[in-house]
């Protein structure tokens, strides 16, 4: 079996940067790519550091792989479908093969509840339907916004958009959103839909209802969460936090042994430069208690 000193699962903004951190340490590592990171849909990031004219999320994904190999990391795609943990080293399944790391860092981020439209990914890609305003509302300073939900996130998802327009719709799926004044209180239309009521333009998105006239938005905030990619974690006995991401301490440290976790399956906020950092801090404890041992 082949052994490193660190193995790092995802490939996304948060494995990349743990594995350029871990190759300049000089520490033998290995990154198994389980399949496109959610990065890759962003047509234009605005606040990356370091990108004042804005880049794109694949252009991002490439330029941080260059650099992570420039430094030894080796990268190989594969899905892990079962994680072993001893005492001196973690046990990665990778399809009908398995590679040992006496450290592992899981990286695997986030799946978005994506609603049955069609043209979603490309509408995602052009900008029309945007997955999040912290990362691009300023973009839509003043704009007609649609906010498409069905929970309380949604509701606080519209409020935070009514910041930077005042032309916010919540679209919520199924009934009346919960304590609909606040939404009125606060300058934020809402109206109920269903999926079928909705259509994808090139330019923007319609809503139309039979009999109930339609609305035509500039931009389209998806607001029906996210699920953390943590079973890998969790039947290898890691705890979780009260909304489901996964428990770490301040050095990015599960409560499994050697395993430490970075980015979006962490916690809530969802940003590369927190994934990155969270990456950078687990990466140096890594290497420190390589160091110790």
């Amino acid at each position: 079996m082949e052994s490193f000193d660190a193995v790092i699962v995802g490939a996304g903004p948060a494995g990349l940067t743990a594995a350029t951190y871990l190759g300049r340490y000089r520490r033998r590592t290995l990154v198994l790519d389980g399949g496109p990171s959610r990065a890759s849909w962003i047509p234009q990031s605005h606040n990356t550091p370091g990108f004042p004219n804005g880049v794109g999320g694949r252009e991002l994904l490439a330029r941080m792989t260059s650099q992570a190999k420039s430094y030894g990391a080796e990268i190989r795609s594969g899905w892990v479908n079962a994680l072993n943990c001893g005492a001196d080293a973690l046990q990665f399944r990778v399809d009908d093969q398995s590679v040992a790391g006496r450290f592992g860092v899981l990286a695997t981020g986030v799946v978005d509840r994506k609603p049955d439209i069609a043209g979603l990914d490309d509408a995602i890609r052009r900008g029309v339907v945007r997955i999040c305003p912290i990362c691009d509302a300023y973009e839509a300073i003043d704009q007609t916004i649609g906010v498409l939900g069905d929970s309380e996130h949604s509701v606080q998802e519209a409020l935070f958009l009514r910041h930077y327009s005042a032309r916010v719709t919540l679209i919520f799926l199924g009934g009346a959103p919960p304590a609909p004044q606040r939404l009125v209180d606060q300058g934020v239309a809402w109206t109920t839909a269903q999926l079928g009521d909705i259509t994808l333009q090139s330019d923007g998105v319609q809503i139309s209802r039979s009999g109930a006239g339609a609305w035509t938005f500039e931009r389209l905030y998806l607001a029906l969460g996210t699920q953390p990619v943590v079973d890998l974690a969790l039947a290898a006995g890691a705890a979780r936090d009260p909304s489901g991401a996964l428990s770490v301490d301040g050095h990015q440290k599960t409560s499994v042994s050697r395993l430490y976790a970075a980015g979006d399956v962490v916690r809530g906020l969802n940003q590369i430069v927190v994934g990155a950092a969270e990456a950078a801090i687990a990466a140096t404890d890594i290497h420190n208690r390589l160091r110790a041992e």
